[in-house]
């Protein structure tokens, strides 16, 4: 049911012009960045201020509107569409970093600002923020979906980084949640119930971040493999060694071939490891040689190393590009990325299951992955409204989530849930997914935050 004109009237009152329901901004806010598809939500929201969305949630609150957050719109699985209607909130126009304290090493900052951005506001404190995703997302959006990316094996996910935050609730309540102390044992974690939540549970206006000491040296460097379990092996064995690596990035040969045509460029159609050290040069040197060690009893070959800032961004953008290249692939084709995370020790069964399966699917597709951690990605490119091979690769996200339950893993390591994998959190989490639910009730009885999404459905 549509917003009704005297809600869309109160919502004035708090936002002025602000409030839009023009069919542009309601189409941008309708989005998404993969073949997910809702319709456009009703009204678009641009608030300033942590009082002004609070206001506006105790509105909705009171008259039943879903009311769905809104970063740079970079998700993967659905997360911000407005699968019921109701209000979009997007919060890009609080975007300012509110505290750097280096002594602390922390910063305070409002959830529209970029991750880019906050590095670029550090650059003369010797520190960062390390968590990168790949896109230039929001902070709050990255705190909203735990979201981690190729830095998470060394500096952690956001659910490591996030120290405390502020918070808007379904009938308007603020909250803030954590410290900026180091440790704390003083009651139930919210920081951490809230990141991750995809906006179920409330709206993040303001996050404590922990940053870290921009490193001594770095170096990196790119490495063929003659198989896809070569170079997995690889990865496994020097996690086993605990060589501190700052990432460790895995792409198969269609991955390759995917980012020659995309760039120009002219890797071997190989497995690849692409990796990151960070530390004094002589940590550096030496977990280099170690890496190098191990890679070459894996039959690794090629090495290409990267120690100035401009090689260093030439390699990493191959990785980052690695998405819209393989959109190269198949040209006009529809892109179904899924992702899981798997214990290091089932890494190297895992990775080869979800390739074979795909390649006996007869899907054009690439693997890459964040495997320091466990955690890869599969996507398959398909032909845009086919249902048989949307079917397909359905089934083979499918089979990969199911095999990463069975083995102890998740069925995502950092896409979330959104709507493409609430179907499956049942089988993950069993009577534990009735819990979240119940939560979800307590703080949001009339379901009105990011609805349809996260939890069971309400009654």
């Amino acid at each position: 049911m549509p917003i009704a004109d005297f809600v869309l009237s109160e919502l004035r009152g708090v936002l002025g012009d602000r409030l839009s329901t023009g069919d542009s901004e309601r189409a941008i806010h309708g989005a998404s960045e993969t073949f997910h598809q809702a319709p456009p939500p009703d009204a678009v929201a641009f608030p300033l201020t942590t009082q002004e969305v609070s206001a506006v949630l105790r509105i909705c609150n009171a008259h039943g509107v879903p009311v769905i957050g809104w970063g740079t719109g970079t998700s993967l699985e659905g997360h911000a569409l407005a699968v019921r209607g109701g209000l979009v909130l997007d919060m890009m126009r609080m975007d300012k970093v509110l505290e750097v304290r280096p002594e602390d090493m922390l910063a305070v900052v409002q959830p529209g600002v970029t991750r880019e951005a906050l590095n670029t506001e550090l650059r003369a404190t010797g520190l960062m923020f390390p968590v990168d995703p790949g896109a230039n997302a929001s902070l709050g959006g990255m705190a909203s979906t735990r979201a981690s990316g190729t830095t998470a094996v060394r500096y952690g996910t956001m659910r490591q980084n996030v120290l405390g935050l502020e918070a808007v609730l379904a009938d308007g309540t603020i909250i803030r949640t954590g410290s900026r102390a180091a440790k704390s044992s003083a009651g139930y974690d919210l920081t951490a119930l809230l990141v991750g939540s995809e906006g179920t549970l409330g709206i993040i206006t303001e996050l404590t971040l922990r940053l870290h000491g921009q490193p001594e040296d770095i170096s990196a460097a790119v490495c063929a493999f003659p198989t896809l379990e070569d170079a997995v092996n690889c990865v496994a064995q020097t996690m086993q060694m605990g060589i501190p690596m700052a990432r460790i990035e895995f792409m198969d040969a269609m991955a390759m071939r995917a980012v020659n045509l995309h760039m120009g460029s002219s890797y071997p159609e190989q497995p690849h490891l692409m990796v990151e050290f960070n530390g004094s040069p002589e940590a550096v040197k030496r977990d280099a040689e170690l890496f190098g060690a191990i890679a070459g009893d894996h039959h690794g070959q090629g090495f290409a190393w990267a120690t100035s800032l401009a090689e260093r961004n030439r390699l990493w953008a191959a990785r980052h590009a690695s998405y819209y290249a393989a959109l190269k692939l198949r040209p006009g084709a529809t892109g179904i990325s899924t992702d899981i995370c798997v214990p290091m020790s089932e890494l190297p069964a895992a990775v080869a299951a979800a390739s074979a399966d795909m390649q006996a699917t007869g899907l054009l597709g690439d693997v890459v992955g964040h495997v320091g951690d466990g955690n890869f990605h599969v996507l398959m490119l398909l032909e845009p409204g086919n249902q048989q091979e949307m079917a397909i690769a359905k089934g083979v996200a499918e089979r990969m989530a199911h095999r990463a339950i069975a083995v102890g893993g998740t069925i995502s390591g950092e896409h979330g849930i959104g709507i493409g994998k609430r179907g499956l959190m049942e089988a993950q989490h069993g009577p534990a997914w009735a819990v979240m639910g119940a939560i979800k009730r307590t703080l949001d009885p009339n379901n009105i935050m990011n609805p349809g999404k996260m939890v069971p459905d309400m009654n």
